[in-house]
């Protein structure tokens, strides 16, 4: 044993002072790696959709009806299971129809209460007491483990169990304690959550996914474009909050801005007014206006500072292109491209009409400089949201428990791609003068990001940071992004829809191949029976397109939770589950309402397909987290050898 052994030793002792403790927590972790693996659950691309998100989270992707079926399959109708389901997906609500309702309560009650306290039973069958216990709400935790922990063969006990369940229902806490196992049935369901990237833009309820997030037991997150783009918004940049302005105009989503975040946007809307007061602004009329609530006058104004912001933005990004000449964007300069007198801009060689030639702020001679007006308003904004609390602390948890890329239990994650060249080797760039590709690069993309955030404001520090966190939005070489540009100003002002086209980079093609897909989990270091869990590009279903490609090395999960991509994917969403069994994709329907699954007990209509099952049944000592547990079991061992050698003294 060397020095820096036995001082490790030594400090391992403090935790465990004698022979019985170290031998007492060897057979722990021991019982401990012998247990089944726990569930993974997998989401992506959730883009506010709060609701669905809500009731997939509630519902463990399906599988707490399957744990439903297992137990009560030959006992309960079909609606039966399925009242049962939305109890404990909804148990507050659904108590408040039952309350209205059911003509024998205390029946109810009790029936319903020994249902759950066996479903309880039945789902935390593979989980330690320990974190059984430490999953139970503490307003009802003795009582829990009591019931949780019965023996029906002991018939001393039985009327000593009847009696606890009849306190309950007296003392009038059934209620609240259907509530309580209710939710641990849904804690225990579902092990750890994956979000593998973009909550945020489209859908209108981002803050309350991310606030369900933050309450979650056990999750990691791997960064999406669009979170990205809220994360520099946060941080201070200035090029990506116009485009979060932009997207939630274009949108019809400015009430995440105003409503959810406390954020104004009066300083837009006045110098909208100001300046595009006369202006039409047919272009930037708000997708699926017609249907939307709002008045003429209200899609008018939002029409008008969608274009004040696009504009602005336009000019933000022309000054990080200029001064980053590596990011070889100079092809994006269009405002120095554009004719102003005659109304025309020319792009890689060829002369197109604009749709729109009304430039009000734009000098031709100098078209990048933001007028006095423009940069106030840009500065007035940016320090809203760099003082808005709920979105700091949004930013910083995404910051907390996120990442470019994750490898966990031998299957890789991350949201958009590993940017390859058209031969299948990987893209590099230059960061701080040196060249990354592959698994480097994005290592190198992760620590800039976290300097954008954390560096302190006015350093040059920061300032390459957040420019790097846009061109993690849209640039070439980004993994978040994919594509050989971002046509923004092309689908605002040219109506040849040549223009529009954005080239996938070769990477979304190549991922169909078995061997790419080997080659980037050789990269992060996985072994040949992993998995790529992928998002950011919603799966054409209606059209034919599988989620899983490369013979089942790449899972593709975004399916579309948005409205915005449904007639497009076919289908509301990919999720999968990682179990002891193996992995399953689930693929979901549209989602209703909540309304519609408390009331009508209707859940998201899911099909399960079985990926790949294991020959023997996972064990936490199959896992990352069975790994550091094995690690301590040695070291432990190493302790327990230095007690009866002598060579640490215990303390008793």
């Amino acid at each position: 044993m060397n020095t820096d052994q036995f001082k490790y030793l030594r400090l391992l002792s403090r935790n465990y002072p004698t022979i019985a403790s170290t031998a007492t927590e060897i057979i722990n972790l021991e019982a401990i790696l012998n247990l089944p693996k726990g569930t993974e659950h997998f989401l992506s691309d959730l883009h506010g959709e709060y609701e669905a998100f809500e009731q997939v989270i509630r519902n463990g992707s399906g599988v707490v009806k399957r744990k439903i079926h297992d137990l009560f399959g030959d006992r309960l109708t079909d609606a039966e299971i399925n009242g049962l389901a939305t109890l404990i997906y909804y148990p507050e609500q659904k108590m408040d129809i039952v309350l209205e309702t059911e003509e024998n309560l205390d029946f109810w009650y009790r029936n319903t209460l020994f249902q759950l306290i066996e479903l309880a039973v039945h789902v935390s069958s593979k989980y330690t007491r320990s974190k059984v216990r430490k999953a139970m709400p503490a307003d009802f935790e003795y009582i829990l483990q009591e019931l949780l922990h019965e023996n029906h063969h002991l018939m001393d006990k039985s009327l000593y169990y009847q009696e606890i369940i009849t306190s309950i229902i007296t003392l009038d806490r059934a209620a609240e304690f259907i509530g309580a196992l209710a939710r641990l049935i849904q804690r225990l369901v579902v092990d750890h959550l994956h979000i593998v990237g973009d909550v945020y833009d489209r859908g209108p309820y981002p803050d309350k996914i991310m606030d369900t997030l933050m309450a979650y037991h056990s999750l990691d997150f791997q960064w999406g474009n669009h979170d990205m783009l809220w994360m520099g918004a946060a941080s201070g940049s200035r090029v990506c909050l116009a485009n979060v302005l932009r997207i939630s105009s274009r949108y019809l989503n400015l009430d995440i801005i105003e409503d959810s975040y406390g954020i104004s946007i009066r300083p837009l809307a006045l110098f909208a007014e100001a300046h595009y007061g006369d202006d039409p602004c047919t272009a930037f009329l708000p997708q699926q206006y017609e249907q939307a609530p709002q008045s003429t006058t209200e899609i008018n104004q939002i029409a008008r500072m969608h274009k004040a912001i696009a504009v602005i933005q336009f000019k933000l990004e022309g000054e990080i292109i200029a001064r980053h000449p590596e990011f070889e964007m100079e092809h994006r300069l269009l405002l120095d491209m554009i004719d102003y007198k005659a109304g025309t801009v020319t792009m890689k060689g060829k002369t197109y009409p604009l749709k729109d030639a009304h430039f009000p702020t734009i000098d031709p001679a100098n078209p990048y400089e933001l007028t006095t007006d423009e940069k106030e308003l840009i500065d007035k904004l940016t320090a809203s949201f760099k003082n808005c609390e709920k979105l700091q602390r949004h930013v910083s948890f995404l910051y907390s428990k996120g990442s470019m890329v994750l490898t966990y239990n031998n299957n890789l994650l991350y949201h958009g791609c590993i940017p390859l060249n058209e031969d299948g080797s990987f893209m590099e760039m230059t960061l701080k003068g040196e060249k990354y590709a592959g698994r480097a690069l994005l290592n190198q993309f992760e620590q800039i990001a976290r300097e954008g955030y954390f560096r302190p404001s006015g350093t040059p520090e920061k300032k390459y940071a957040l420019d790097i966190v846009w061109y993690l939005w849209t640039g070439a070489a980004s993994s978040l992004f994919g594509k050989s540009e971002m046509t923004t100003f092309e689908r605002y002002f040219v109506a040849d829809k040549e223009t529009h086209v954005e080239q996938k980079n070769a990477y979304y093609r190549l991922r169909n191949e078995e061997e790419t897909c080997q080659k980037i989990l050789a990269e992060f270091d996985l072994d040949s029976s992993g998995h790529i869990i992928n998002g950011h590009t919603p799966v054409k279903e209606g059209k034919g397109e599988s989620p899983i490609k490369a013979n089942g090395k790449m899972l593709v999960i975004d399916g579309g939770f948005s409205p915005a991509y449904q007639k497009t994917t076919g289908l509301a969403g990919y999720t999968l589950l990682y179990n002891s069994f193996g992995l399953q994709l689930v693929s979901h329907q549209p989602f209703t309402s909540t309304e519609d699954a408390i009331t009508q007990e209707t859940d998201i209509l899911s099909t399960r397909q079985v990926i790949e099952t294991e020959t023997e049944r996972k064990l936490v000592r199959d896992t990352d987290i069975g790994k550091e547990l094995l690690q301590q079991v040695d070291e432990l061992k190493c302790l327990l050898s230095a007690y009866r050698q002598g060579l640490i003294k215990e303390q008793h």
